[in-house]
């Protein structure tokens, strides 16, 4: 190695040393430098001998990924190409195909948590659970979420061919999804009236509500108090929030949508080794602290939907049905490096219930463990990834007949061309009505959906199990309000 380069190499790594040794100072300084000649010496055999040229930068970029790799799924290093990706991400000014990914703590492989309701990757029939096989015909094997995120956005209307593997089945399935701008509503219901607008109301007799939450966004609570205030014009009793599939999102919508159940108490709390702990308190009259609750979960409830689920919970402020959830209850910081031209994303502190139970599932963790939130005592209703497809492709053939309606998709030349074609197709309709059709035009209308998405129809008729159990809780919660009001 030339000498110039050694005396690089040993300044980076001296720094690296510095660093170490003033927060491991309890370490002997003779183990630190051993360490530290171990992996110069390993930079210049690899700089010397490996089959291609490869620049010092690259491989201390590799080891710094390497590292953090190793620490959890969440904490990664950014590197300047990328951070400006991540940070028009944050912004929210990219394209892409509407789904979050993150490393499952088992396999360590890429893992869709949640495809995002009405988006690109929605309607192709990407699954909650998915692994990610290859993107674009290149092995997605130990490739980090910000780096998968990286290379699914891009520029509006232009392709990206995932291969995945659905949970329970054997043989990849390749899907080629069109990238779209990605503008979607947090708070959605169960179906939409004839106006477009969602239907919240999911029990008309009974009065029971209905809203389901896509993920926490800045404008979710807003969106959430908008829903259930219609809700109550229309004489609500009792209310259904739906956290299945939502992979969370900000700290402070999970928290100020508990706020609106809750009059007091804890709602979260964040520990860490270096950090300054916090709690988050609910104030004092909650919006609708009387309304009677049940929230669903299933194991890809993540993050935001697991503090909202655990704060009801722990407060015996709802009735928890469904399934354990994924268990992501961590904090990252961004870390300035190079004066902000690369990051590191830390994993620096952890969530904690009101009860002071961890929600985060660490890495080897086992099913006896305390981590994520599971349903109440007789409350689980659990699916086998059979029932789970065949639920995810009901709840997606309602929303697209939802956007046959007349719901806006997301922007895409495709999608402006599909929606042209069943604007023709609906004008034709109106001009020639044929009730004796009409059945048979819809089904034939969802099968070519179904046909493009690259699914398979689900057998049999829609049916929601868990929740029909959730219903069915809710109608006794809210017989047990009206018992009590008539008695008092």
């Amino acid at each position: 190695m030339p000498r110039r380069n050694y005396f690089a190499v040993a300044m980076i790594g001296s720094i690296c040393l510095f660093c170490w040794q003033a927060t491991q100072g309890a370490k002997p300084k003779e183990e630190m430098l051993e360490l530290y000649g171990l992996f110069v010496d390993a930079v210049e055999k690899v700089e010397s001998n490996y089959v291609r040229p490869v620049s010092r930068r690259e491989l201390l970029e590799s080891a710094l990924e390497g590292m953090l790799q190793n620490l959890d799924p969440h904490s990664s290093f950014i590197n300047t190409g990328e951070w400006k990706q991540f940070r028009r991400q944050i912004e929210g000014k990219f394209g892409g195909i509407g789904i979050q990914v993150g490393v499952d703590p088992e396999t360590g492989r890429l893992r869709v948590i949640a495809p995002m309701v009405g988006t690109p990757a929605y309607e192709a029939g990407i699954l909650a659970g998915d692994q990610i096989v290859e993107i674009d015909g290149e092995s997605a094997e130990g490739m980090s979420s910000d780096k998968a995120i990286e290379v699914l956005t891009g520029r509006p209307g232009t392709d990206v061919k995932l291969s995945v593997l659905h949970e329970g089945s054997e043989d990849p399935k390749t899907v080629t999804i069109t990238r779209a701008i990605i503008e979607v509503p947090s708070v959605l219901g169960d179906r939409r009236k004839s106006d477009d607008r969602w239907d919240f109301m999911l029990d008309k007799d009974k009065k029971i509500g209905y809203v389901r939450l896509g993920s926490f966004m800045q404008n979710t609570a807003d969106e959430l108090k908008k829903a259930i205030e219609q809700l109550k014009e229309e004489g609500v009793k009792g209310l259904i929030i739906d956290l299945r599939d939502d992979p969370g999102g900000l700290l402070s919508a999970a928290v100020e949508i508990s706020d609106m159940f809750l009059d007091k108490g804890d709602i979260v709390s964040t520990k860490g080794r270096n950090t300054v702990p916090k709690t988050y308190v609910a104030e004092k009259d909650g919006l609708y602290e009387d309304l009677p609750l049940v929230v669903l979960i299933n194991q890809n409830s993540a993050s935001a939907s697991e503090i909202v689920s655990a704060a009801l919970q722990d407060h015996h402020r709802a009735t928890i049905v469904g399934q354990r959830s994924y268990g992501k209850g961590s904090v990252q910081n961004i870390i300035d490096l190079q004066d902000g031209n690369s990051v590191l994303k830390l994993t620096v502190a952890s969530y904690y219930r009101p009860s002071g139970e961890n929600i985060h599932r660490f890495r080897n963790a086992k099913v006896g463990d305390k981590w994520g939130v599971s349903p109440d005592k007789g409350m689980e209703v659990k699916l086998s990834p059979s029932d789970y497809v065949r639920w995810y492709l009901g709840r997606r053939d309602r929303d697209l007949e939802s956007t046959a309606k007349g719901h806006r998709k997301p922007s895409t030349p495709q999608a402006d061309d599909e929606k042209k074609k069943a604007d023709s197709k609906d004008d034709a309709a109106k001009a020639k009505p044929d009730s004796k059709n009409e059945t048979g035009k819809d089904a034939e209308k969802a099968s070519a959906r179904t046909k493009r998405s690259g699914q398979h129809e689900a057998s049999g008729p829609f049916v929601d199990k868990q929740l029909d159990k959730a219903i069915e809780v809710l109608r006794s919660k809210i017989g047990e309000s009206e018992a009590k009001s008539k008695a008092a």
